[in-house]
């Protein structure tokens, strides 16, 4: 292997005695060149170590194959597990899936979309932070990028929107839990910092009093992504406290159920629908965890693969027929009851 160190295509080009338009066409699509061709091309490159700047390739392509992927926390297992889905479909189509978390940060949401925009993706897959995004410098991205929302919504932002029904979810689990036992409380973060989890809130409202209940929510303190541990820690002031005056407990997520059940273990309280147990605990989401709690959780499940799957396909139908978000369209998958131990 020689030593030398090529720094950039015209150089290997040199090199290669390959035109660079030759070895430009290659790196787009190997496919698309001679075998023949393509052997040198391969040959030439383990030869002189070269490996282009895909980064700056980008720069001088009307339409790139990056598909960028921006998700608002992805520690949180429900954004792993769509993200997992969303990169495989784009793999699958040929495109170079990008993934960016911005960690709860309005700022660092930001600065993903100005470094995609630099990129020249041919289309972006975007899950806002929603109340904390700053809605002017996302309107203006999606001016400039062909980009499809999914999981929260920004109301007329992007050429779409593609998530799962609210309403759907808290129908399933309020009247599950109220023909089955006694009616739920709900349990919520005082500042949600999904927009969806104040979807819910609305359509338990909504829900209970059309069934001619009277409804109460539970907030409690806490701000940011660590719902487990304000769930817990919350739980563990209404509950040592005494200030709990009912026996089901419906959760805004999974995430704060888990840790709502940590402090039911902690004060002695048993969670189920067995004899014996003091109440039931349930929740919305199916985050990947809830069958593995103590007991485990029932929930209502997102459509994981109808989501993915259609915010992928209504994003290559957008970069097919050209950046348009006059025309915004929006759809929202039904959920699912799961029936597990602690309801």
């Amino acid at each position: 292997m020689s030593q030398s160190k090529i720094k950039n295509m015209a150089e290997f080009a040199s090199v290669s005695g390959i035109s660079r338009p030759t070895i430009s066409k290659y790196f787009n699509n190997p496919g698309s060149v001679r075998d023949s061709t393509r052997i040198r091309i391969e040959a030439a490159l383990e030869e002189y170590d070269y490996r282009p700047n895909i980064y700056a390739m980008n720069q001088n392509r009307r339409l790139t194959k990056t598909i960028g992927i921006v998700v608002p926390f992805l520690a949180d297992p429900f954004f792993t597990e769509i993200a997992r889905k969303i990169e495989r479909r784009c793999i699958d189509a040929g495109f170079s899936p990008t993934l960016f978390s911005a960690h709860g940060s309005q700022e660092l949401e930001n600065s993903i979309l100005d470094n995609l925009r630099s990129l020249k993706p041919a289309g972006v897959l975007l899950a806002p932070l929603g109340r904390a995004s700053d809605r002017a410098a996302i309107e203006k991205f999606c001016r400039d990028v062909p980009t499809v929302l999914f999981d929260s919504d920004l109301e007329g932002v992007g050429a779409a929107f593609v998530g799962s029904d609210n309403h759907s979810f808290v129908t399933q689990s309020v009247e599950y839990l109220v023909r089955s036992g006694s009616p739920p409380c709900f349990f919520e973060m005082r500042t949600p910092a999904n927009p969806n989890a104040n979807k819910r809130r609305i359509a338990y409202i909504s829900i209970m009093e059309s069934m001619g209940l009277t409804p109460e929510v539970i907030k409690v303190d806490g701000e940011g992504w660590a719902f487990e541990e304000i769930g817990y820690a919350g739980a563990m002031r209404v509950l040592s406290k005494g200030k709990l005056k009912h026996d089901t407990v419906l959760c805004s997520n999974d995430r704060l159920a888990i840790g709502f059940l940590a402090a039911a273990y902690e004060t002695g309280l048993r969670v189920g629908r067995e004899p014996g147990c003091h109440m039931r605990v349930a929740a919305h989401d199916d985050h990947p965890f809830s069958r593995f709690t103590c007991p485990s959780l029932t929930t209502v499940a997102h459509d994981y693969e109808a989501v993915s799957n259609h915010s992928v396909e209504t994003l290559f139908n957008l970069i097919d027929k050209g950046h348009d978000d006059n025309d915004r369209t929006e759809r929202l998958f039904p959920a699912r009851l799961i029936l597990r131990t602690s309801a």
